[in-house]
């Protein structure tokens, strides 16, 4: 079966951008874009809703540093607000339920998949229960004033346990997990 990675970039408050500030909230080190670029997933599909993909595309477009890669890979863009053809190459329009197609593609498939921001996508994802792995990337700043986009907001209780951590450039943190959506807070004796 294949594996579904929820995928965020994320201040340390929990934001997904800040207004005003540049991508990577202007943080990016050579170690993490290095990583970027060595792209442990390469071949997985790239999921993501129409935000998104018009936010990822505009940052390739512009050369943002740690974009160029995704234009040659596989990306799935789930929208009722696109229409066909998609400008970005190697892009798949799914007009149709994420969830399901989501729950068919593990299935059904053999390539895994992973999300890239997409905070409506992914937490219908994990509230389904299809995400293997969830990976947050914490850039060490505060944006309480200028944050858009909590990342948490409406999501589920979740239990996490850690499969991975590292440290780029001595102050990013990519912490990893396996969730477990659960029912009810933890019972402790």
């Amino acid at each position: 079966m294949a594996e579904l990675v929820v995928d965020f970039i994320t201040s340390l408050d929990g934001y997904a951008s800040a207004e005003g500030w540049p991508g990577w909230w202007g943080l990016q080190g050579p170690e993490y874009l290095a990583w970027l670029d060595e792209n442990p997933e390469r071949d997985y599909a790239i999921l993501m809703g129409a935000n998104t993909y018009r936010l990822m595309y505009a940052f390739t477009k512009d050369r943002e540093p740690g974009t160029d890669v995704l234009t040659g890979m596989t990306k799935v863009v789930f929208s009722s607000t696109l229409t066909e053809p998609l400008e970005w190459k190697n892009s798949t329009l799914v007009a149709g339920d994420a969830v399901e197609s989501v729950r068919k593609m593990r299935q059904d498939g053999d390539r895994s998949m992973r999300t890239i921001g997409s905070l409506a996508l992914s937490r219908s994802l994990l509230t389904a229960g299809l995400v293997d792995r969830f990976r947050v990337v914490i850039f060490p700043v505060i944006t309480g004033a200028t944050g858009r986009e909590r990342i948490y907001d409406g999501y589920p209780d979740v239990a996490l346990d850690m499969v991975d951590s590292r440290t780029f450039d001595g102050r990013i943190q990519l912490v990893e997990y396996v969730p477990k959506v659960l029912d009810a807070p933890p019972i402790t004796p």
